[in-house]
C-alpha cells in the first residue's frame, strides 16, 4: 500500500482544527452548536444505555416521539441548550456549569461540555 502522504504536493498545507468543527467551518454560532451536540450525545447515550424505546424516552422527556427521533438523528435546530439540559435532568443526570478564567495561552474563551 502506498503512503498517502506521497501524493501531497509541496504547496499543500495541513491546518490543525480548533477542536470545534463548527468554528472550523465558519458557523457564527459554533459554540452553541458544539454545546448542543455534546448535550445530545449525552442524552442519546443515556437512552441507549437504558435500552429505552423512542416512545419510552419521549414519555420520560415530556415530548412526542418525533422529537426524540430528531434528537437521535442529531437534528438539533428546534432544541435550545436549556431544553437539552432539562432532558438530561429528566433522565436523572446532573448537569454542572463551570465558569472559570481562560488560560492566557488560549486566544479565546470557549464553552465545553464534559458528558456522561
Amino acid at each position: 500500500m502506498e503512503d498517502p502522504r506521497a501524493e501531497m504536493k509541496d504547496d499543500e498545507t495541513i491546518t490543525r482544527g480548533t477542536g470545534n468543527v463548527f468554528a472550523d467551518l465558519g458557523y457564527p454560532d459554533a459554540e452553541e452548536r458544539q454545546t448542543k451536540l455534546h448535550l445530545a450525545h449525552a442524552i442519546n447515550g443515556v437512552i441507549g444505555r437504558r435500552g429505552l424505546t423512542q416512545a419510552a424516552a419521549a414519555e420520560k422527556l415530556g415530548v412526542n416521539q418525533p422529537k426524540v427521533s430528531a434528537l437521535a438523528n442529531y437534528k438539533l435546530e428546534g432544541f435550545s441548550v436549556e431544553r437539552l439540559m432539562t432532558f438530561l435532568t429528566a433522565l436523572d443526570q446532573d448537569v454542572e456549569i463551570v465558569i472559570k478564567k481562560k488560560p492566557r495561552s488560549r486566544a479565546s474563551a470557549r464553552i465545553s461540555v464534559i458528558g456522561a
